[in-house]
């Protein structure tokens, strides 16, 4: 699955000069938390976020410094905080570090740029222009749907059986040596031992994954561990 499979394409924008109060309005009116900023090709260039709209001096939520912290923090932190706290137009607010992706990009990629960046959306650039983004909804909407396409035909137990022991035979963390599992109209029963809680858990969650699972019935033992070894 990629970007273009799951992007928006009616995205809603702004440009440098729309105003503060603007965004705020239109955040609000769309139920949104962020929008990208556009030059006049539709060349994004930067994203304003409510987050950066939470420290406001017209509101009074703007900084409240005592004189000593103010000298500790320098006078060009002070200038970009003050900034920020009364600047009147998005270029002024706006954050210009742009993560963006192509429709190309694997959805995979993509929920690891919002991980690894802690951001909530990735414009998607196609030829420099802007058509499209990706927010952790749109990856939320996909799986969503891959729920509603999962395969409801039955599986035979013997045929889900092997799927589930060749599943879990490669799978670095876990050893199958001591561990069988038993599957009776896609009930599956996990017998063995494990090392830890984490594994346990794990184990479980690879079975429940495969297509025509019903249920697990986990009958695993963590492995108690010895003093001194």
């Amino acid at each position: 699955m990629k970007a273009s499979d799951i992007m928006a394409t009616s995205v809603v924008t702004v440009t440098p000069d729309t105003s503060v109060q603007d965004v705020a309005e239109i955040l609000l009116k769309n139920r949104i938390s962020g929008v990208p900023v556009v030059d006049p090709d539709n060349r994004p260039i930067g994203i304003v976020s409510e987050g950066d709209l939470f420290r406001r001096a017209e509101s009074g939520t703007g900084h409240e410094r005592s004189w000593w912290l103010k000298l500790l923090m320098g006078r060009e932190t002070l200038a970009a905080e003050f900034v920020k706290e009364h600047a009147r137009r998005v270029a002024d607010v706006m954050t210009r570090e742009l993560i963006t992706a192509t429709p190309d990009t694997p959805v995979a990629e993509i929920a690891s740029l919002l991980e690894r960046h802690h951001i909530k959306r990735v414009p998607i650039v196609q030829g420099g222009r802007l058509v499209g983004l990706v927010s952790r909804a749109n990856l939320l909407h996909a799986l969503a749907t891959l729920r509603r396409q999962a395969p409801t035909s039955p599986v035979a137990d013997a045929d889900l059986r092997k799927t589930i022991m060749a599943r879990l035979e490669d799978e670095p963390w876990l050893s199958t040596s001591l561990i069988n599992v038993t599957v009776t109209n896609g009930v599956v029963d996990a017998w063995g031992v494990v090392d830890s809680a984490a594994e346990k858990q794990a184990l479980r969650v690879a079975i429940e994954e495969i297509p025509g699972v019903r249920t697990v019935n986990d009958n695993l033992v963590i492995r108690p561990v010895v003093a001194g070894v």
